[in-house]
């Protein structure tokens, strides 16, 4: 264990091997390529990319062009889409390591052929603003735009055309249809004007698992490759994902306190009886939002410690957190759950994600750099080395 810390999050490579299996088909016959943003969502860029790609993916995608390269220097040699357009002074490093740009602009385009071939055209995806409003080439603009960069070959090359859906998560939402008949009419646009890629693509999780009619040549999954999922509205299409991330800690240090004490900062939580309390060192600087603890209007969510459910009591801090676990017999050194299973019980993202008014995926990508991230292993191969700093 690095450092010695007595947290952690362990990492389920397996299962990640298995959303991708059962990504793949839900999907088929469309490709998968696989979302590795955000570190993995917060699992570990690497060695996710390595897991996805053994398990059948056949692409990656990514959000920075340093994300990219970073996998390129672990020896990846797949294909990866950076998501948007990236600053200018990028570009030297996305033309040498290969990286698949995005371009929505004629500017852009024009940037990239200015960098010159490395040996082979630059192959871009177009990406067209179909109603989210984020980014993208107007529909009215990409003929325009795709005859532009076919003009700037050979150094710049057109591959694919992809759009992104604003409400994926909402099956029946109408703005999917929408989305959808404006992206085909654009798509019918290219292709009269002799423009139309080989390769179009529309899909996220929540559409790869719930729209057929988003699939289209490949689906980019993220959150779905961790076992998470998308939201409410594709929950019965998620029951075979595995989460492939766990938060777990140790005890550091047990105390009785009295009935009528207070505990951390602000005094918000009263003991009302004599109980113990577990110090466990992992807090918000490592990703456990200071809004799980005791608040006016409610208590603390649960952690898990020897298979029974203990709420944190008063304010999560920078570095630790308070549990009550009343007269259960806690040792320094038990294993805590934070997020995963213990005994019969589970903890999941979801659950913290609708304690916060959030979503799973802002609890995952919010588990900080701090925390160590380990293969998940027995409970017996678990780190025990030494007591974390307080």
């Amino acid at each position: 264990m690095s450092g010695g810390r007595w947290a952690w999050a362990e990492i389920d490579l397996d299962a990640v091997a298995h959303n991708v299996r059962v990504l793949r088909a839900a999907a088929d016959p469309a490709a998968v390529w696989a979302v590795v943003k955000a570190n993995g969502y917060g699992h570990g860029a690497v060695d996710v990319a390595r897991a996805v790609l053994d398990a059948g993916a056949e692409g990656l995608c990514v959000a920075l062009t340093a994300e990219g390269v970073a996998l390129r220097a672990a020896g990846i040699d797949a294909p990866i889409l950076v998501l948007t357009q990236q600053p200018e002074s990028d570009i030297p490093a996305l033309v040498a390591h290969g990286l698949a740009p995005t371009v929505y602009t004629t500017a852009y385009a024009d940037a990239l052929a200015a960098a010159g071939p490395v040996g082979a055209p630059v192959g871009v995806h177009l990406k067209i603003d179909t109603g989210m409003q984020r980014v993208g080439a107007t529909p009215e603009a990409v003929v325009a735009l795709a005859e532009h960069v076919a003009g700037l070959a050979p150094a710049v090359r057109v591959d694919a055309v992809f759009t992104h859906l604003a409400c994926a998560d909402e099956p029946n939402a109408a703005a999917n249809a929408h989305q959808l008949a404006v992206f085909d009419a654009a798509l019918g646009d290219l292709d009269a004007a002799g423009v139309l890629p080989p390769v179009v693509h529309a899909a996220n999780s929540a559409a790869a698992l719930s729209i057929p009619a988003a699939r289209r040549s490949f689906v980019r999954v993220g959150i779905a490759l961790y076992g998470i999922s998308p939201g409410p509205g594709v929950a019965e299409f998620v029951a075979a994902l595995r989460p492939a991330l766990s938060l777990r800690a140790r005890v550091a240090h047990v105390k009785r306190v009295e009935a009528g004490s207070h505990v951390s900062y602000g005094w918000r939580h009263r003991f009302a009886d004599a109980t113990t309390v577990a110090t466990v060192p992992i807090g918000y600087a490592d990703g456990v939002p200071r809004r799980l603890g005791t608040l006016p209007d409610r208590p603390g969510v649960d952690v898990l410690i020897g298979g029974r459910r203990h709420p944190i009591v008063g304010v999560v801090t920078m570095d630790q957190l308070m549990v009550d676990v009343g007269d259960a017999a806690i040792d320094v050194g038990d294993e805590v759950v934070l997020l995963g299973s213990q005994g019969d019980e589970r903890i999941t993202a979801d659950d913290w994600a609708e304690r916060l008014g959030t979503i799973g995926y802002e609890i995952v990508c919010g588990i900080s750099t701090r925390v160590p991230r380990i293969p998940a292993s027995p409970a017996s191969l678990a780190p025990t080395t030494s007591r974390s700093s307080q």
